[in-house]
């Protein structure tokens, strides 16, 4: 299958955007946003902010998986097909078939643990110690699914970074080492002057921002 150059750049600029959009955030909210909760007194409070901190980057954070997801696995039906690469691509290859799939199952279960928690009372302001961690007066259910979304929260962020590892070394791969079969499969016109595929990182970003912003004026 001969897959155009144009194609083949916006899914891989796709698929780095959106690792970066999901991952910075996870990580962000894991190191830095739950922990500085305990600056709020009240607990119910801390709650009304992390729901609405979290759910309101959901958004962003499942564009970011999709498009992930979506870029790999253009990619592994095209050129990273088994048959062209080298038998060290292959291995790392599956390695990030199986880190893509952990994250993508782990970040779709917090976005739906995270939407339940903020049910658990009015305006999500469950009572909580901290974004994982429940307080003295969390009610069990919403413990119990704070807790699952601590444990959700490290499995992603390690698929996540593990994923960027693997990728890094991937592409160092290929860079020295480059496997002649993927030139068949790349299609490239003489003279081609067709617009860059880099317009799509701020077209993603003002296409969700303007997302984020519709629903919150609808809630």
């Amino acid at each position: 299958m001969t897959v155009p150059d144009s194609f083949a750049y916006t899914a891989r600029a796709a698929h780095d955007v959106g690792l970066a959009a999901w991952l910075g955030g996870a990580m962000f909210g894991k190191f830095a946003h739950n922990p500085s909760l305990v600056r709020i007194t009240a607990h119910e409070e801390r709650g009304a902010v992390a729901n609405a901190a979290w759910n309101g980057y959901n958004v962003i954070n499942t564009a970011g998986l999709a498009a992930a997801a979506f870029g790999w696995g253009s990619s592994r039906l095209t050129e990273t097909a088994a048959a062209n690469l080298t038998s060290t691509e292959q291995a790392l290859s599956q390695a990030k078939d199986v880190l893509m799939g952990v994250s993508v199952a782990t970040g779709l279960l917090s976005s739906i643990q995270g939407a339940r928690l903020a049910k658990q009372a009015p305006d999500g302001a469950v009572p909580v110690e901290t974004g994982t961690v429940p307080a003295p007066e969390t009610p069990r259910t919403a413990a119990r699914i704070q807790r699952s979304l601590g444990v959700l929260g490290n499995l992603n962020i390690a698929a996540g970074v593990s994923l960027v590892a693997v990728n890094a070394v991937l592409a160092q791969t290929s860079h020295s080492h480059p496997a002649k079969r993927r030139a068949l499969t790349r299609s490239s016109t003489p003279g081609d002057s067709s617009t860059s595929p880099l317009w799509l990182a701020p077209a993603v970003t003002t296409v969700l921002a303007a997302v984020d912003e519709a629903r919150r004026r609808a809630s």
